[in-house]
């Protein structure tokens, strides 16, 4: 894993620390607040009366077109989803819920409404306030929805009452059925009237455009417009064929006579005469036989001049047959031009005649057309009649009540279990919220980085808070902790616990202290706090302690003239002690006790309680008192009033080595704490550090876990601990040279 990566899972893991520790100091804010809404909530749950909720479903079928002729497919269209939400605004309409109220009479039925006024009542027809009521509480107790991916419609109502959830469910459906049933019957009747009027319009329309019809062909003897309109068409189809052939017949004659004329020698071939072509034939022969002759026997030959006669005579025939032929062409051409014009006048007349028969029929067919169109309509309409009087009832069963509502057995509400269990969850999140918030607004000291942070000083010792200690650390054999009280047991752990952790961590704290400075270590220590409770007493005798059992001469000086606690922690008398000696009453002998618990110990009491506190802590008697008791003593200990409240902690600063500021963790606000330490610095006194004392290790992460594997190790001999033979006599220290009153 790379440093970067680790680094970030160590500082996401010391979040959730942070987080987790937060949760565990403010666990009574989550557990007060979890408890507070799981017990209402448990109490609404079993005090509010039980709902029953029934429910129905409704089927939504396509609905047919409207007039549905009987012989149309009568498949069903698809229901789009528009459809079925207005079959579900049509459920949940006013309409249908004051029918089912008026119904029912639940107005006079308290289930339904606790709140109505007497039955007695009655209500009139106009929409009135109490009317909107009743509506407004129909509509809270009814829950109308759409199945999904298919056309069932669930209607359900709720009531405290059984009987009467299913009565109105069952009772809204048929009042569903049967408002869709007489909405599409007044529809259909009313489209009937429509169509009862306008069925005599059309009726009157086709009567006038069929006697119009009628009058025109009266007027233009039309008897058989079809028939006449088709032998028109006919004829002057065949005079246009005809026309057409003679046309054809014409200029093949035309080209016949025009060929003939042009060339005579062919006339035989294009006339296709037989004779002509025959007697061509005997002059081409007779013209051979006389050549050959007149070549043989010359012109005088009888045969020769024979041959000769005869051609002549062949010619003569060949020119009278072919002017017949030509004149028989030249008629057949005359004949097919008079029959070209005949068939074309014809053709001309036939359609003149056609043209003024087209004009005739125009307007016949306009009224034939009118006549016809209305005649459709009006069959139209009337078979539509006929058909919407049929199918009305028929589409009126597009909706069927596919499961009534039955009573319903088992309420739907409270359910108590989820109640209970919703509860807890809200409970907790606004448990964890509020704490959250708490933490948020706190400024107290929670841990020693808090005070580095804050400070620029260092945190000199954790001093757990008792009760998150394990019982073992802080018993023995000889001492329990039921027989004394427990802040007695704190103040003198050192001593009564010396394997504790609590000891232990007081002797670190002694080390510290003594290794703050370079040598000399600092004698005259001064312990105080920036408010009262913090324990600073605690820890003044405590460090008292531990610097005795290192082996020197201490003495614990109780400087809290106002509300002094060392001497009942000790369990001194305390009658005479320090207020004493600043005012002369006594000397230092008489007011300096031994303890038991150290034999190297002593104890100045505060004394008598004076009027002038703070003027005695600062006069000259009282430092030149600490100068001479340095010279008796190894180390000086002076328990402070807080330095927020009185000035007793700052005039005593002038005459110590160190002052130790003691902080309560979770208690300590930090703006205390900082003006406390600018307010010693202010006045010159050196600040040692500070100890951060009642740490419930039970949440803190890095604490918890080293003192917890300090139970596998604490010391098991039950002799004394960290004593010197040389420091074990209990006689009061020489004091000769303390200044007298």
């Amino acid at each position: 894993m790379t440093p970067d990566v680790e680094t970030q899972a160590q500082s996401a893991y010391s979040y959730l620390r942070d987080y987790w520790n937060t949760l565990c100091r403010r666990r009574w804010t989550i557990l007060t607040v979890t408890f507070v809404l799981v017990t209402l909530t448990a109490i609404y749950s079993f005090k509010v009366r039980p709902t029953f909720r029934a429910t129905g479903r409704v089927e939504v079928e396509p609905e047919a077109p409207p007039f549905q002729s009987s012989d149309q497919n009568n498949s069903p269209s698809t229901v789009d989803a528009g459809f079925l939400q207005t079959q579900v605004d049509v459920l949940t309409s006013n309409h249908l819920a004051w029918e089912t109220i008026e119904g029912l009479k639940l107005d006079a039925n308290p289930d339904f409404n606790r709140d109505l006024s007497p039955s007695g009542q009655q209500l009139s027809g106009d929409i009135s306030s109490l009317q909107l009521r009743l509506i407004r509480v129909f509509h809270d107790h009814l829950h109308v929805a759409l199945a999904r991916d298919s056309r069932m419609l669930e209607v359900s109502f709720d009531s405290t009452d059984p009987k009467l959830a299913s009565g109105v469910a069952n009772a809204l459906m048929n009042n569903y059925i049967q408002y869709n049933f007489m909405t599409k019957y007044d529809a259909t009747r009313q489209a009937s009237g429509w169509m009862e009027q306008q069925l005599d319009k059309l009726k009157a329309k086709v009567e006038t455009s069929q006697q119009a019809l009628v009058n025109y062909e009266r007027q233009n003897a039309i008897v058989d417009v079809g028939d006449k309109e088709s032998l028109a068409a006919q004829d002057l189809a065949s005079l246009g064929q005809e026309f057409t052939q003679a046309q054809n017949h014409l200029a093949e004659e035309q080209s016949l006579y025009d060929l003939v004329k042009s060339n005579p020698s062919q006339t035989a071939l294009l006339a296709q005469d037989d004779l002509l072509q025959m007697l061509e034939e005997k002059f081409a022969d007779l013209k051979t036989g006389y050549v050959n002759t007149l070549a043989q026997y010359g012109p005088k030959f009888p045969k020769v001049a024979r041959l000769k006669d005869q051609i002549n005579t062949v010619q003569s025939l060949i020119a009278e047959e072919r002017w017949r032929s030509v004149n028989r062409i030249r008629r057949n051409y005359d004949a097919a031009m008079g029959k070209e014009e005949i068939l074309g006048r014809e053709v001309a007349e036939a359609k003149i005649e056609m043209e003024n028969l087209n004009q005739l029929l125009i307007q016949h067919n306009i009224l034939k057309h009118d006549f016809e169109t209305n005649q459709d309509l009006y069959d139209s309409l009337l078979k539509r009649l006929k058909d919407a009087t049929v199918t009305a009832g028929l589409r009126a069963t597009n909706i069927h009540i596919v499961d009534r509502a039955l009573t319903p057995t088992l309420p739907v509400r409270p359910k108590k279990a989820l109640n209970i269990a919703v509860g807890l969850m809200v409970g907790l999140i606004f448990g964890i919220t509020l704490a959250l918030v708490e933490e948020g607004f706190d400024t107290s000291i929670m841990n020693a980085e808090d005070v580095e942070r804050l400070l620029p000083t260092p945190n000199l010792a954790v001093i757990p808070a008792a009760f998150s200690l394990k019982r073992r650390s802080l018993q023995d054999g000889k001492h329990d902790p039921r027989r004394a009280g427990h802040d007695h047991v704190v103040a003198l752990a050192v001593s009564r616990r010396p394997h504790s952790a609590l000891a232990e961590s007081f002797r670190s704290l002694r080390t510290l202290i003594l290794l703050s400075s370079a040598p000399p270590p600092p004698q005259a220590l001064l312990v105080t706090s920036a408010q009262p409770g913090e324990g600073k007493t605690a820890a003044s005798v405590n460090l008292a302690l531990a610097l005795a059992q290192r082996g020197g001469r201490v003495l614990l000086i109780d400087g809290d003239l106002r509300k002094p606690e060392v001497a009942s922690t000790l369990g001194l008398s305390g009658t005479k002690g320090l207020s004493g000696i600043l005012t002369g009453a006594h000397g230092f002998d008489a007011s300096v006790e031994s303890s038991e618990l150290a034999p190297n110990l002593w104890t100045l009491p505060a004394g008598q309680y004076p009027s002038n506190p703070s003027e005695l802590l600062s006069s000259a008697t009282m430092e030149q008192l600490l100068a001479g008791l340095r010279h008796c003593f190894d180390y000086l200990v002076i328990d402070s009033p807080p330095v927020l409240l009185v000035t007793d902690a700052i005039v005593l600063s002038k005459f110590v080595d160190g002052v130790v500021l003691v902080v309560e963790s979770g208690v300590t606000p930090s703006g205390a704490l900082l003006r406390a330490y600018k307010t010693l610095e202010s006045a010159g006194a050196r600040v040692l550090g500070t100890v951060l004392n009642k740490v419930d290790l039970r949440y803190d992460g890095y604490y918890g876990c080293v003192y917890k594997n300090y139970h596998r190790y604490y010391y098991r001999d039950q002799g004394p601990t960290y004593t010197s033979s040389s420091q074990t006599s209990s006689e009061t220290p020489k004091t000769s040279s303390l200044p007298q009153n």
